[in-house]
């Protein structure tokens, strides 16, 4: 139960456990990833960081996110124009070609 960093994963059943724990934590400037069944849903922060203010330093030394690979690759800025209505899934199975 101890933050060694800046950054930490909990799980639910810990997190209902020791909540005061980690809400001080939160207010002494650490960050806590609240995970269920392994997988990060939540966090939670300093109330002085605002929503979405999250740098892609602290995602990836917290491990949520891996570092890019190829920085220096151009994005696709191509166009779909598809019917409405259509589904996610569909969507992507269309521009695809699948």
């Amino acid at each position: 139960m101890a933050l060694s960093s800046t950054a930490q994963n909990v799980g639910t059943r810990d997190l209902r456990a020791n909540l005061a724990h980690y809400l001080r934590a939160a207010s002494n400037g650490h960050t806590i990833f609240v995970t269920l069944d392994g997988l990060p849903v939540a966090q939670l922060s300093p109330i002085t960081q605002l929503a979405g203010e999250t740098s892609l330093e602290a995602l990836i030394a917290s491990g949520l996110v891996l570092a890019p690979s190829n920085e220096d690759r151009e994005m696709s800025t191509a166009k779909f124009e598809l019917p409405a209505g259509l589904s996610s899934d569909r969507a992507l199975r269309e521009i695809r070609g699948r």
